[in-house]
């Protein structure tokens, strides 16, 4: 990306060779998510130029001086979110919050500082640590994840974002929602994901809540109990009705303001809405005082689905290759690199599941 709101160009870059602590992988695919759209139209900032895409898995290439944990051949998914190990946050189990992270979101660089990327020796940036709509890119050792070889590259790649957003939200947020009712707004990556995980626990009734049918027949297909088309009926009446007095949990896989509100009178007393959507930098919230008092509702944040990615995304991907987990089912259009600019029109259009960049197709 050269720039903010214009077309995305494919073009050849030079790529270093890992540092120390570093690693070069070939990607083979990569998802299309809303928040690098979020930075093409820069409702979040960014340096330019860049190369984006932050979902993403592939094969381990070379390795840098100290990278002892892959090596060359292994599957790996691709990381935004590193941590130390170390700090605060990591050590009182919420390593999603890591300072490291921060480093990768605000400077667009590589954690060692700098960039791997240029071209005609002007340094080309690199987004949340990833940059893997490209066919290699190098990235910190903390920011890869060996998974087993038999996972797909398509369900590899959206589980670096989407799934572990989605079903950490309901794994770490909700505690055990065995019985619990889960209300989810916004049935895209995030929030299908959300709904596998809702099913996964055993939650009931798990509701789902959008403005397309198609969208809302997909989720019922990965285990919603009940569907609510916004256009139709009123969010917060119709679970109440269904539930017989308010949802347990919600989860706002959309990121709007109204919809989060719509989301908090939905909840039951002492329900929680977890607010997982991004949206610009500059938008605010506003929920209705009483209830949050009265009704001792909650609203919360949650970066990551507040996972320990070490341990859950190898965690979810077993149960994947069990049987158990319909991941394939969220994988959604199919589209090549060249036509990265395609795939984020039918991204703006509202297509149903997570649509996939697959490097090896033409």
């Amino acid at each position: 990306m050269n720039q903010a709101g214009a077309p995305l160009a494919v073009v050849d870059l030079d790529l270093q060779p890992p540092g120390p602590g570093e690693v070069r992988v070939r990607v083979d695919a990569a998802g299309i998510c809303h928040s690098d759209y979020h930075y093409m139209v820069q409702d979040l900032p960014c340096r330019t130029p860049i190369v984006l895409g932050h979902e993403g898995a592939g094969i381990v290439q070379e390795v840098g001086v100290g990278v002892t944990h892959v090596r060359p051949g292994d599957k790996v998914i691709l990381t935004w979110r590193p941590s130390c190990g170390r700090c605060e946050y990591c050590t009182s189990g919420s390593p999603a919050l890591c300072r490291l992270g921060a480093v990768h979101a605000t400077h667009n660089e590589l954690l060692r500082g700098g960039t791997r990327l240029s071209q005609d020796g002007q340094a080309v940036h690199h987004l949340m640590g990833v940059s893997c709509y490209a066919e290699e890119c190098v990235v910190s050792g903390e920011s890869v994840i060996k998974i087993p070889q038999e996972v797909p590259p398509a369900v590899a790649a959206i589980m670096g974002c989407a799934v572990i957003t989605g079903m950490g939200v309901v794994l770490n947020g909700m505690g055990a929602p065995a019985g619990e009712s889960i209300l989810v707004v916004g049935a895209g990556g995030v929030g299908l994901s959300a709904v596998i995980g809702a099913a996964a626990v055993g939650a009931y009734p798990v509701i789902v809540a959008d403005i397309d049918d198609e969208k809302l027949a997909k989720a019922r297909e990965l285990g919603a109990t009940h569907t609510i088309n916004t256009r139709e009926h009123d969010l917060a009446a119709t679970v109440h009705e269904i539930t017989g007095g308010g949802a347990h949990w919600a989860v706002e896989a959309i990121g709007r303001p109204q919809t989060i509100r719509e989301a908090v009178m939905a909840l039951r007393p002492r329900g929680t809405a977890f607010v997982v959507g991004l949206s610009n930098a500059e938008a605010e919230i506003n929920v209705p005082l009483n209830q949050v008092v009265q009704q001792e509702k909650s609203v919360r944040g949650s970066l990551y689905g507040s996972s320990n990615l070490s341990v859950q995304i190898p965690q979810i991907l077993d149960m994947y290759l069990a049987g158990r987990l319909q991941l394939d089912a969220l994988v959604g259009e199919k589209f090549s690199l060249v036509q990265i600019n395609q795939a984020f029109d039918s991204l703006a259009k509202g297509n149903i599941g997570r649509s996939v960049i697959l490097m090896g197709s033409n």
